[in-house]
């Protein structure tokens, strides 16, 4: 327990690193998982959904634009599931636009339509991206 300004804070997380040969599917699956014992499966399905599809958005571009592993961490708080993915690049992501054009390039704009809030900073040796998705009961 960590205390903060004279109240406490509960935090709980998860942590996994997801090989470039590792199919996303697995990430979400394991990212479900979690969900699950929070009681977010029942209680806010939509978040749920929201929260996988993030998982699986800033994990394909860990995978396909920075062609590094992912290191996936799930911390949920009592106001926040923070979902957070690291990679080697330090190429920070940023929304773009639709296009007919293009194939690709609508994850992060998915990403921030379905998130709560988000942001992305450089780190060592890459960067991280993490989402925030307020619990159900607040």
């Amino acid at each position: 327990m960590i205390v903060v300004e004279g109240s406490s804070l509960r935090a709980v997380g998860w942590a996994r690193t997801l090989p470039l040969d590792c199919a996303v599917k697995t990430a979400r699956d394991w990212a479900r998982g979690h969900l699950e014992t929070l009681g977010w499966t029942t209680t806010a399905p939509e978040t749920v959904d929201a929260v996988l599809l993030t998982v699986s958005e800033l994990v394909t571009n860990a995978h396909r634009h920075a062609h590094s592993s992912a290191q996936l961490v799930m911390a949920c708080d009592d106001s926040c599931l923070h979902v957070s993915v690291h990679d080697n690049s330090s190429d920070l992501p940023t929304p773009r636009a639709a296009s007919t054009e293009r194939l690709g390039g609508r994850g992060m704009f998915l990403v921030e339509a379905v998130a709560d809030t988000w942001e992305s900073h450089p780190c060592p040796h890459g960067k991280s991206v993490s989402a925030c998705f307020r619990a159900p009961d607040t």
